[in-house]
């Protein structure tokens, strides 16, 4: 679904979750922080980077304290560009929640952590049972 979004936009799915997270950073993101918001490796979230980047739609800026971090935001004219397709993309998953109940939100949020704690056990062991 969010990949035939992005496509439809022009874009790949990559992009358009690192243009998400940056877009709504005010203060801007590191490079680690965008990877742990989107879930994505250092070496894709580079590449989008360098790509929007070349575009003028981010800033790269290091940190006097440390060199190697570096602080992505949006350009004015990256949030121009972007911002019916961040926002659109928003408001669809808001409303989409809004839809159900309060019950069914808190229960969708309790199962959705207790899946994610699951896999990630059974990930990090790394043993099947068949």
């Amino acid at each position: 679904m969010y990949d035939a979004y992005a496509k439809r936009h022009g874009m790949l799915m990559k992009t358009l979750l690192v243009v998400n997270a940056v877009f709504y950073a005010t203060d801007g993101l590191t490079q680690r922080n965008i990877c742990d918001k989107t879930f994505q490796s250092k070496q894709s979230v580079n590449l989008v980077i360098k790509n929007l980047l070349v575009d003028g739609h981010v800033t790269v800026t290091e940190v006097p304290e440390n060199k190697r971090t570096k602080i992505v935001r949006m350009t004015e004219s990256g949030r121009t560009y972007y911002e019916k397709v961040v926002r659109h993309i928003t408001w669809a998953e808001d409303t989409a929640m809004s839809m159900f109940t309060p019950e069914e939100q808190r229960q969708l949020i309790d199962l959705s952590r207790t899946f994610t704690c699951n896999l990630e056990k059974l990930i990090t062991n790394e043993t099947e049972e068949v």
